[in-house]
């Protein structure tokens, strides 16, 4: 543990964002994993969950939680499943 009050102060600003990060980052796999279920078993609001899925991939990338190009790439292979669904 710090003794330095400023460098106090960063360990508690960072526990706080990396909370906020790893619930952010968890609702993205938990929005991709339901548009990808509700695409394999041919549910109607599968176009529903892939668009809320990528806003969250969107929101993550524009966060730095995600790369923008990994965000990119997620949502154009959900994209594709849907595509070969229909």
């Amino acid at each position: 543990m710090p003794n330095i009050k400023s460098a106090i102060k960063r360990v508690k600003t960072t526990a706080v964002k990396n909370a906020h990060n790893v619930t952010v980052k968890s609702t993205m796999r938990t929005a991709v994993k339901k548009a990808e279920a509700a695409i394999v078993t041919n549910e109607t609001n599968a176009k529903e969950l892939l668009n809320n899925a990528a806003s969250k991939l969107d929101k993550a990338a524009q966060k730095g939680l995600v790369h923008k190009k990994a965000a990119a790439r997620k949502k154009s292979r959900l994209m594709k499943k849907l595509n070969a669904a229909q």
